[in-house]
């Protein structure tokens, strides 16, 4: 499995008198190209007062358009996550689930990975140094593997 990372940073906020052909930010243009030619999706967020950040959501608004025909409708997805507090990103990913599904990804049925207190997880250059989290996810990365395969099988044209 070949991974790309895909930083958000670039990406302005939400505008719809912006989201038409000529107009559309490059960067936006970026964003739907690379989800349009990938085979799935991983999404890894933080959680940010119990919720998805807006970072995040901004970018899902501008993939999802246009409705049932955006470059996540029938896209495989996964969540994890990992933040400084107890309960990991267990809400955050929750809340993903349910946007990722209003624009027809095709969202991993799977409990997810929910990386708590991670400061005592990552080391400061930013490896996971757990030995139990990085066998979790591991077998997560595996799992997520065999299922993209099966989606892209059932799914194919």
């Amino acid at each position: 499995m070949a991974m790309e990372i895909f930083e958000l940073d670039d990406i302005p906020l939400y505008n719809g008198d912006y989201d038409v052909d000529g107009l559309r930010p490059f960067e936006v243009d970026r964003l739907k190209t690379a989800v349009a030619g990938a085979d799935a999706l991983l999404i890894s967020t933080p959680e940010y007062n119990h919720s998805v950040p807006g970072v995040l959501q901004n970018a899902i608004d501008w993939a999802s358009r246009p409705a049932m025909r955006s470059p996540l409708v029938g896209k495989p997805v996964a969540i994890i996550g990992a933040s400084t507090g107890l309960a990991g990103t267990a809400r955050a990913q929750q809340q993903l689930k349910l946007v990722l599904m209003s624009t027809l990804a095709h969202v991993m049925p799977h409990g997810g990975i929910y990386v708590g207190q991670s400061q005592q997880k990552f080391d400061a250059a930013g490896a996971l140094v757990d030995d139990r989290a990085r066998a979790f996810l591991a077998r997560f990365l595996h799992d997520f593997e065999r299922w993209v395969g099966r989606e892209l099988r059932v799914n194919a044209p």
